[in-house]
């Protein structure tokens, strides 16, 4: 993969540095000031059907302990720099908000016995999807192997559920039906992406 694969330009990098920072800002504030404050933002489906609608959103921006928070944040890092070459401002807060937006209308209707969640994993699904179609827009083959690969993974923990190691390490039940409505977040914004903005998306600085 050559060097222009892992840009740095503010393009590129700041969505991802702000998702960071209000993560862990939000971490630590639960922790060392008051986690009655980040109570607030929690998804929490009783509140939400009170109308309570912003934790749809805000939700994917906690988490239960520091693994979960140091796991979503390698995991961010990690989807920049295979796949940062296609974000732009505007492209990954529009994904990011749509993928946030399909996770949590999925959990609220579908897994009804959910009640809280907290979390990235649900989106990074999606984002993940995103760069993979985007590598297969750009003629590169690896996005055939992440694309199918990732939804042998949901399919996998559709039909078997989680790692018991990874719920140990979160101290929570593993959300898989999140994944699985990220991933579908992630593809229905980027098969509409690429129909509206094909010839400007798939140019590789």
């Amino acid at each position: 993969m050559q060097l222009s694969s892992f840009p740095f330009s503010k393009q590129h990098v700041l969505m991802v540095l702000i998702l960071a920072v209000i993560s862990i800002v939000a971490f630590a504030a639960e922790f060392f000031i008051n986690d009655s404050v980040t109570q607030v933002f929690v998804y929490n489906r009783n509140l939400i059907t009170q109308g309570e609608i912003w934790r749809l959103f805000t939700g994917h921006l906690l988490h239960t302990n520091g693994y979960h928070l140091l796991l979503n944040l390698a995991a961010l890092v990690l989807l920049r720099a295979l796949h940062g070459r296609f974000y732009t401002i505007k492209n990954y807060c529009a994904l990011f908000t749509f993928c946030a937006f399909i996770t949590s209308m999925g959990i609220y209707y579908g897994s009804p016995s959910l009640i809280q969640y907290v979390g990235l994993s649900g989106v990074l699904h999606g984002i993940f999807v995103f760069g993979a179609i985007m590598d297969i827009a750009a003629k590169d083959r690896t996005g055939y192997l992440l694309f199918i690969g990732v939804f042998m993974k949901i399919a996998h923990e559709q039909i078997y559920g989680a790692s018991t190691e990874v719920s140990d390490l979160i101290e929570a039940s593993v959300a898989v039906d999140a994944h699985l409505w990220g991933a579908i977040g992630g593809l229905v914004f980027t098969v509409i992406y690429l129909r509206f903005f094909r010839f400007k998306t798939i140019t590789i600085d």
